[in-house]
């Protein structure tokens, strides 16, 4: 089978399109013929060595396609079904890849291989961030930064389905519009204004109940600035890099503030939790309560330029690979 494989870390050049034998299942596994490759910053961040594997490893955590075989003791998922997966061991930039049963969720007619591969890992993100970390109530205001990509785009939906005000930050005109057509209430194109102090003019000073941040250091200073007594923070990734130490008596300083940094796979670490977030996803999906931008696609030998795009913060919406 083709893959990309990585044998260094480094800067996207180091994706490598190559031939390797195809994985053969194992107990508990199923072989799955991939269609669309969903493409995450999760994935620069084990290309650049910031969450270390043993090298070399193909990169991609989720992906959506066609069960071809099966290991022993598989129960879950049957040859021909359409599945898709988030998996937290990475392997899914291939045409095909042995994963565990237990991750595989089997899809509904209605969701097309490309939407399962776009929404399954960002809308469960956007899912437990609205529903679980901070349980966002009617009346709430709440700021999710970059507003018009994958995730935000997501939450912003989910967050307006709560019964919240949503302000949103973004890096231009056309992302703010974006936005705008996705729910936000207020959009503030960072580039041009100091959001915090954008945030506290929008809230009369007040700030907000909760900010969602997957920017990381650039933002983070700024984040707690807009935050409300009281209030929360959800760091959950760190796209313009690690955030540094944070002393606990700050966010005593700041108004017994709370800051977490909570991570998807804690969240669906048991197969109901992810069939269960998984499928809500799914059915608003189907319904069109829930609406998935997907940038067009490239192909797997084109996955370096995917990662420059996305890295270039100039994509909207879900990158996808498809073999």
């Amino acid at each position: 089978m083709r893959a990309i494989q990585l044998s260094e870390t480094g800067g996207p050049e180091v994706l490598t399109l190559v031939a390797m034998p195809t994985p053969t299942p194992g107990a508990g596994q199923a072989l799955v013929r991939h269609t669309a490759i969903g493409v995450n910053y999760i994935d620069t961040y084990h290309r650049k060595g910031m969450y270390p594997i043993p090298l070399p490893f193909v990169p991609g955590c989720e992906a959506a396609g066609v069960v071809e075989a099966l290991g022993e003791g598989v129960t879950e998922v049957a040859v021909g079904q359409r599945v898709a997966y988030y998996n937290t061991q990475p392997g899914a930039y291939a045409e095909y890849a042995a994963v565990p049963a237990d991750k595989l969720i089997i899809l509904p007619d209605h969701i097309s291989d490309q939407q399962a591969a776009a929404v399954l890992l960002q809308g469960m993100t956007a899912h437990y961030l609205a529903f679980t970390v901070y349980p966002i109530r009617p009346g709430d205001t709440v700021l999710v930064h970059a507003g018009a990509g994958g995730v935000g785009l997501l939450l912003t939906q989910l967050a307006r389905r709560r019964g919240a005000r949503v302000i949103t930050t973004v890096s231009t005109p056309d992302k703010a519009e974006l936005s705008c057509a996705n729910g936000a209430d207020e959009v503030i194109i960072y580039s041009q204004t100091d959001f915090a102090e954008a945030v506290k003019t929008l809230t009369g000073g007040q700030g907000v109940h909760a900010v969602y941040d997957g920017v990381g250091k650039d933002t983070f200073e700024g984040s707690l600035n807009c935050l409300r007594l009281l209030g929360m923070m959800a760091s959950y990734g760190s796209a313009s890099g690690q955030v540094p130490p944070v002393a606990l008596t700050e966010l005593m300083r700041r108004g017994s503030l709370v800051l977490t940094r909570p991570s998807l796979g804690h969240f669906i670490a048991t197969r109901s939790a992810l069939l269960e977030r998984a499928r809500a996803i799914f059915n608003w999906v189907a319904t069109g309560e829930l609406n998935v931008l997907i940038q067009p696609t490239y192909a797997l030998a084109d996955a370096a330029q995917a990662h420059r795009d996305l890295e270039g913060r100039g994509t909207t919406g879900k990158l996808i690979l498809v073999p």
